[in-house]
Order: C-alpha cells, then structure tokens, then sequence
C-alpha cells in the first residue's frame, strides 16, 4: 500500500499553500495548522510532512514553536524542512518533535554539512528533498535554479546513505493537474531509494495511479484543502 503523507506548509504560523512555489501565490486555509493535523490524525492518517516557508525563504528554522504543538497535540509521526541550514536548526526541529528532517537547499549548497547529518543522525532521520524544474535541482524555495541534474544527484547522495527522497515536480506543483508518475517511476529504476512523490495530486485517482507504479509514497496537500480529495475517500488506502 502506498504511504498517504498530508502536508502542512506554513506561513506566520498559519497553514498556507503556494502555487508552483510562488510566494505571492500564497492563500491562507486556517489559522490553525493543529486545526488541520488533528483532522488527518482522526481519518486515520499517520505521518505529516511540514514545510516552513518562512525558514526556507530566510535559510534558518522560523516556525518551531509550530512543528512543538503538531508534535505534542497529535500522534503523528512528523517531517520537517524549510531552512534547515545549521546543526543547531536541526536540533532545534528534534528537540520540537519532528522525527524526521527534510534538506533540499543544504544538500545542495553545503553538500558536507549534509554529508554529516546523514552520518551523524543516522538515514532513517534525514530526508532528501530533491525538487526539480526540467529534471534539474530548485532550491531556496524554488526561487534559484541549479544546473544539477536530478538523478545523478538523487543518485550521489544514495551512494553516502541516503535511503528517502522527496521529490517535487515544481512544474505541477499546486496546479491540481496530476503528479509526474513516469519521473517518479524512472527515479526508482535508475537509484534504489524509497521515492516520496509530491506536487500535482488532484484526486485520489492520482494517488492510485502512484500506487499502481509501485511509487512508495505520496505528498498531498491542496487537493485536500479544495475540497478535490474527501478524507474519507483516503481509507482505502490506509
């Protein structure tokens, strides 16, 4: 059974989401992210994705006291990104709850320092956030391009221990148009590493799209908040 990962993107502590990684895209579902979590908690849902915004813009860890209340109001079993840059953001995020880390832009821009994590905290807590644009690395956001390829660098940091990647197709990112299921898939069959797919989920027959690829995982977060995607429509998945 694929993974069902809801995510909570946040914004001056308020559950938000942003198209194509537009932040002037940005609209406010509820002023209240614990609102949200809790509502994933009870249709039965086990793992939650969060991404602070206002860190990954600011490239140091702004929304703690946020990820605090998810972790301690809620069972949920947490991952946290969005500028995460320093050893002492990452502290930070596991002393707030969080399970596991997401790094995108670190990975890319300071590739030792990641290096490190992954060998200091162990794979099972470190998640690389791959995010591409034409199948080459975004980072900052989504605001700053790279000429890095995405699966030789998905592939790079396999080879130092990395066993979980999250990928955004950025290009169908919030535009509810389906997910990019034949990059998911052609991940899979180039690098050996447990594939969480994000952007692009309009439905939930999109999420059994993923699952008939054999996708481990799914991401999904304004198909909910639009009303595209019922919770209890996910049970079957669960």
């Amino acid at each position: 059974m694929i993974e069902l990962i809801p995510a909570i993107d946040i914004i001056d502590g308020k559950c938000v989401r942003l198209t194509q990684g537009d932040y002037a895209t940005k609209k406010v579902y509820n002023e209240d992210p614990l609102e949200v979590a809790k509502l994933f908690e009870d249709h039965g849902m086990r793992r939650l994705h969060v991404v602070d915004l206002d860190g990954a813009r600011q490239g140091r860890i702004i929304n703690y006291r946020v990820l605090e209340r998810l972790a301690v109001k809620t069972g949920l079993v947490i991952d946290f990104g969005g500028g995460l840059k320093r050893d002492e953001d990452l502290d930070i995020a596991f002393e707030c709850g969080a399970r596991m880390v997401t790094g995108g832009s670190i990975a890319v821009k300071n590739p030792e320092v990641f290096a490190q994590w992954i060998e200091h905290y162990g794979a099972e807590r470190i998640i690389l956030g791959a995010d591409a644009k034409d199948k080459r690395i975004a980072i900052s956001g989504w605001e700053e391009d790279t000429r890095l390829e995405l699966i030789p660098f998905i592939a790079d940091y396999h080879a130092k221990g990395i066993t979980k990647v999250i990928t955004t197709d950025i290009s169908r990112d919030g535009m509810l148009q389906g997910p990019a299921v034949d990059l998911y898939r052609e991940i899979q069959e180039e690098v050996p590493v447990y594939v969480i797919a994000s952007g692009g989920v309009s439905s939930v027959a999109d999420i059994a799209k993923l699952e008939e690829a054999n996708i481990p995982a799914v991401i999904f977060g304004k198909a909910i908040y639009e009303g595209r995607i019922q919770l209890k429509e996910l049970e079957r998945f669960l």
